[in-house]
C-alpha cells in the first residue's frame, strides 16, 4: 500500500527533500523544481478565482484562508505526467549549475514546452536563446514562476500577479523576458486601470493597445485615443481588438511579435532594454514620439519582477 500523501503545507516534505539532496542531488533538483511549479500553478488558480465575480455572502478571511489551502492541496494532487515548462526550465538551469560544480555533463529532461507555448521544441529552443540575448546570460534563461512585487504599489502588484502567468507563456514563444512584456502592458493600459472597454462597459482584455485592422476577424471595441500625425497630437476614435481573456491578449501580442517581420527582426537582434524600447518605437508600434523613452522607463521598473522571491 502506498504511504499516506503529505499535506502540501506539511513541513516534513522539506525535510524529505533535504535528505534526498544528500542521497541523490539530481533527483532532488527535479523535486524542488516540482515545488516551484506548484507555486506557479497556485498563482494561476488564484488568478482564475479572482476573475470570477463574488456575491459577498460567504466572503471573509476564513474563506480566503481555506480556499488558498484547497488550491495548494489541489495542485499537489494534479497529475504530473506532463509538467509545465517552468518545471523543465528550472531543472535545466539547476542541473547545468550542478554539472558545472561537479565537473560532470548536465542531463536535461525532454522539452515539454510545446503544449504551453503553442510551439514545437525547435521554436522553444529559439525562444530560450532569445531570452538569453536580452538578459545577457548564456544558455536557456527563464523568468521566475512567482514575480517579486516588493517594489510596486498595491494596484501595480495586483496587476502583475494577474497577468504574470500569461507573460510567462508569451516569453516562451517570443524569447522576450516576461518583465519586458508586462512593462509594455502596464504602459499601454496604465497598469490595467485604463483597459479599453466594450460598448456595454465590460473589459476588452486588450492591455497592449492593439488595433483591429482590416485583417482582424474577432470582436472589436471603439475607444478614443491620441495619435501623432506630423508630430502633432490628435484625438480620434479607433477600433481595438477585443479578447475573451487576458490569456488571449498575451497570446495575440506574442503572435504579432513573431509573425510580423518588423517586430520579429527586433526579437532576433536582442540587446538592452533601451534598444528594445527604441526599436519598438522605430518599428511603429505607437505614433507617440516619446514612446521609446516611456516604455524603457516602465520596463526598468518591472525588471525587479525577475528577481526570485526568497
Amino acid at each position: 500500500m502506498d504511504p499516506q500523501p503529505l499535506l502540501a503545507t506539511d513541513a516534513r516534505s522539506l525535510d524529505a527533500l533535504r535528505r534526498q539532496a544528500g542521497a541523490d542531488p539530481k533527483a532532488a533538483v527535479r523535486a524542488a523544481a516540482g515545488q516551484f511549479e506548484s507555486v506557479f500553478m497556485r498563482q494561476m488558480l488564484k488568478a482564475m478565482r479572482d476573475a470570477v465575480p463574488k456575491s459577498g455572502m460567504w466572503d471573509g478571511p476564513a474563506q480566503s484562508t481555506y480556499t488558498d489551502m484547497l488550491d495548494q492541496q489541489s495542485r499537489e494532487a494534479l497529475p504530473v505526467a506532463n509538467p509545465v515548462v517552468a518545471n523543465n526550465a528550472l531543472i535545466r538551469q539547476a542541473l547545468a549549475a550542478f554539472a558545472a560544480t561537479a565537473g560532470a555533463p548536465a542531463t536535461t529532461p525532454a522539452d515539454l514546452s510545446g503544449p504551453l507555448a503553442g510551439a514545437n521544441a525547435s521554436a522553444a529552443a529559439t525562444a530560450a536563446a532569445g531570452t538569453a540575448r536580452w538578459t545577457g546570460q548564456a544558455g536557456p534563461v527563464y523568468s521566475p514562476a512567482q514575480p517579486n512585487v516588493a517594489n510596486l504599489s498595491g494596484p501595480q502588484a495586483d496587476f502583475v500577479r494577474k497577468v504574470w502567468p500569461h507573460a510567462l507563456l508569451a516569453e516562451r514563444s517570443t524569447g522576450v523576458p516576461a518583465a519586458f512584456i508586462v512593462g509594455q502592458a502596464a504602459l499601454e493600459s496604465g497598469w490595467g486601470r485604463h483597459e479599453i472597454r466594450n460598448a456595454n462597459g465590460t473589459g476588452s482584455f486588450n492591455l497592449f493597445g492593439i488595433k483591429a485592422g482590416g485583417a482582424w476577424k474577432g470582436d472589436a471595441a471603439s475607444a478614443s485615443t491620441t495619435e501623432y500625425v506630423g508630430g502633432q497630437a490628435t484625438r480620434r476614435v479607433e477600433r481595438f481588438r477585443a479578447y475573451g481573456s487576458y490569456g488571449e491578449a498575451f497570446q495575440d501580442w506574442a503572435g504579432m511579435m513573431v509573425r510580423n517581420p518588423r517586430y520579429s527582426r527586433i526579437l532576433q537582434s536582442g540587446g538592452s532594454v533601451q534598444a528594445f524600447a527604441a526599436n519598438m518605437q522605430r518599428a511603429g508600434y505607437a505614433t507617440d514620439p516619446a514612446y521609446g523613452s516611456k516604455l524603457e522607463k516602465v520596463i526598468q521598473k518591472t525588471l525587479t519582477l525577475q528577481r526570485l522571491v526568497t
